[in-house]
């Protein structure tokens, strides 16, 4: 299948989950991420803001419990600007607001760099083997990751299990990891 039949196909899929399945495969998800990550060594992490819309993985469960659990942890979210993703603190007084493609977006003007992050939790609507993902179709994640650290940590985050094969092109960027509800690949 082509990238542009897989983000159609896995888009359905996400979005006929059920509000409840979806509440609780992303609760797995997060188990996952802090059964198998060292996340307490983490300084600085990049996370995304759930699309409902889309029925992405919600992240709730993951920075609820890092500002519960892990206070010196900063969280960091995206927002789009000038085609490409700008990078804001993300804390409990963070205003958020809806931009004019129905996301939620902080709002202010204390930008980070991409250099910053240990770890980035990346959407995603389906995954292969390798670690190649299939997003949304803009590029905005892979110009993102390109541009941090070597050793940072990028881990998608998926309801479903990997398929055998993405098409690649030379600007996508491999993940490290990606997190199912039962398995870490």
């Amino acid at each position: 299948m082509t990238k542009s039949e897989l983000r159609r196909t896995f888009l359905i899929k996400q979005k006929s989950l059920s509000v409840q399945e979806r509440q609780k495969l992303s609760q797995q998800i997060a188990d996952q991420f802090f059964a198998n990550f060292a996340v307490e060594s983490f300084k600085n992490l990049h996370l995304f803001l759930s699309i409902e819309k889309n029925g992405e993985v919600d992240t709730k469960f993951i920075y609820e419990k890092l500002r519960q659990d892990f206070p010196h942890l900063k969280t960091y979210v995206p927002r789009v600007g000038n085609e490409v993703l700008e990078h804001l603190e993300f804390t409990t007084k963070t205003e958020v607001i809806v931009s004019r493609w129905g996301i939620d977006e902080p709002v202010g003007n204390d930008l980070a760099d991409e250099k910053l992050f240990d770890a980035v939790i990346v959407p995603l609507l389906c995954f292969d083997k390798r670690g190649y993902r299939v997003g949304y179709g803009k590029g905005f994640y892979d110009k993102f990751l390109a541009k941090c650290r070597t050793d940072c940590l990028k881990i998608g985050v998926s309801y479903f299990p990997p398929i055998e094969s993405i098409e690649i092109n030379e600007f996508d960027v491999k993940l490290d990891y990606c997190l199912t509800p039962n398995s870490v690949f």
